[in-house]
């Protein structure tokens, strides 16, 4: 008998469909698994068989044949455990066809217990577009699963459960807790711009980031706050909405990160790689491509601190996400696959390897061909794509033994909510977000800036030797000032503190 069982396979962050066809013949007992398997997946058939057996079940001593369609797809992963034994027991007619489009996805223990698969949310999401609306789950991906509306998810705790259900003996109830965003809630950081001692001009900066969505680039002596900075930033970003938070979750979900108390993320990212990380570690690879560290900081920070000592090659692929804001793509012989990259990045470096040139109270013990060679390890054109460049110098003792606190980053989260809000309304209808995301047209568009302004402008360009990208970052960043003052046009002042965030050296 011919069998058939509907699962989904995993490519990058989206789902297919897998037909698993499943025949029983007269021979010698094997079981041979056809449909372009990895290694994961042939080692299902020893998995499957101890399962079937010690869950009570009869395994048929027959010739199996289990083909994975379409047949050119990669299949890799433990998730076919389930809907290959489902597909043997129909095939051996000991459980009934399935009378409805239903997608089975687990992994199978030898005792016959369903484990966690990861990638459970992307393949969810698929099922609503193919006219699926009904799941069978691992019980502890059930919640993950049912974050889609308008599906049915049946959480399988056993495979003897699963059977029972499909006889009709034993009903298993449907998972329904969904859990969704509170927006009352106030969510915890780890580190208060109130706890930042001194550093005004930085932390200004920083709101103006996280009010458009800049890139940020620290510069500074070694113990000046410049990670504690860094660690602030999404403390002072707006909140995830629904669909953002569903965004990231589906990336946390197919690297298998998401948090063992809730399978919806609802805090914002940050993502501090150390500085030897590899480049597949950082941008994404593999043999078979996983999402790198900037995509799982989309849609939150990505900290790179001491900057300078990143592979350079690694950071000269950071171009494409920093000027278009939103994937990386990654080719490998066996295809090409693209991951979200949405993020904002903050970037950290002293100003030579000693980290004190420049510094007013300690000497700096470095050669000038040391510190030009080590300012130079960052490329012109990547320092260029940062919209913000600020200085972080020492901090002094009377403002570290000051018990009076800072501003809140509740208090600076609301103006830069009130900011975005802003930003959405003169985007409506578009796919930006914030002005950091603004083209050449949109620049033209909402930037415009009166004659006073223009002069100033062309002053900078002259003074500072400015590119044409600059030009555009400081209209934008000046747009994002006037947003957090409430202004609907550009003013010089709000030009006159855009220009003062591009850097004085040519680094």
């Amino acid at each position: 008998m011919l069998a058939k069982v509907l699962t989904c396979a995993l490519i990058g962050l989206e789902g297919a469909i897998v037909e698993v066809e499943v025949d029983v013949a007269r021979g010698l007992p094997s079981l041979t698994i056809v449909g372009l398997p990895n290694a994961t997946v042939k080692e299902s058939s020893e998995r499957v068989r101890s399962a079937i057996r010690n869950s009570g079940l009869r395994y048929p001593l027959a010739r199996l044949t289990v083909n994975l369609a379409p047949a050119d797809l990669r299949k890799e992963g433990s998730a076919y455990d389930l809907p290959i034994a489902a597909g043997i027991l129909t095939a051996s007619e000991q459980v009934f066809p399935l009378n409805e489009r239903a997608l089975i996805i687990g992994e199978l223990s030898l005792d016959g217990s369903v484990r966690h698969v990861n990638g459970i949310l992307p393949m969810a999401s698929l099922a609503p577009r193919e006219g699926i609306t009904t799941l069978y789950v691992p019980s502890c991906d059930a919640p993950e699963a049912a974050l889609i509306e308008g599906l049915t998810v049946y959480p399988v705790d056993r495979l003897e459960s699963l059977v029972r259900h499909l006889q009709g003996l034993e009903a298993i109830p449907p998972c329904t807790v969904r859990p969704t965003l509170d927006a009352d809630a106030e969510p915890s950081y780890e580190v208060n711009l109130q706890d930042v001692k001194g550093q005004e001009h930085a932390k200004r900066a920083l709101e103006v980031a996280a009010a458009g969505g800049h890139h940020v680039l620290m510069a500074g002596p070694p113990g000046a706050g410049k990670t504690l900075l860094a660690r602030a930033m999404p403390g002072i970003l707006p909140h995830l909405t629904v669909q953002e938070a569903l965004d990231v979750t589906r990336v946390y979900s197919v690297a298998d990160m998401l948090p063992p108390d809730t399978p919806l993320i609802r805090h914002r990212p940050f993502r501090s790689p150390h500085h030897t990380i590899s480049h597949a570690g950082l941008v994404g690879g593999g043999r078979w491509p996983r999402p790198g560290e900037i995509s799982l900081a989309h849609r939150g920070v990505l900290f790179l601190d001491e900057l300078p000592e990143f592979n350079p090659r690694s950071l000269e692929t950071l171009r494409q996400p920093l000027e278009g804001r939103r994937q990386v793509t990654i080719s490998r012989a066996q295809g090409t696959l693209t991951f979200p990259a949405n993020f904002m990045l903050i970037a950290a470096m002293n100003p030579c390897p000693c980290g004190y040139y420049g510094d007013p109270v300690r000497e700096c013990t470095c050669s000038p061909s040391m510190v030009s060679r080590y300012q130079k390890r960052i490329s012109g054109p990547l320092l260029d794509r940062f919209d913000i460049h600020i200085e972080v110098p020492r901090v002094d003792y009377e403002k570290l033994t000051d018990d009076r606190l800072g501003e809140p980053s509740a208090r600076v989260r609301e103006r830069v909510e009130a900011a975005r809000k802003r930003q959405r309304q003169r985007f409506a209808g578009t796919n930006l977000t914030c002005n950091a995301d603004m083209g050449p047209a949109e620049v033209r568009q909402f930037c415009a800036v009166d004659q006073a302004g223009k002069s100033l402008l062309r002053a900078a360009m002259q003074q500072l030797q400015m590119s044409a990208r600059a030009y555009h970052r400081i209209l934008k960043v000046g747009r994002t000032i006037a947003d957090l003052a409430g202004s609907e046009d550009i003013k010089t002042a709000h030009l006159a503190e855009a220009i003062q965030y591009r850097p004085r050296r040519q680094i």
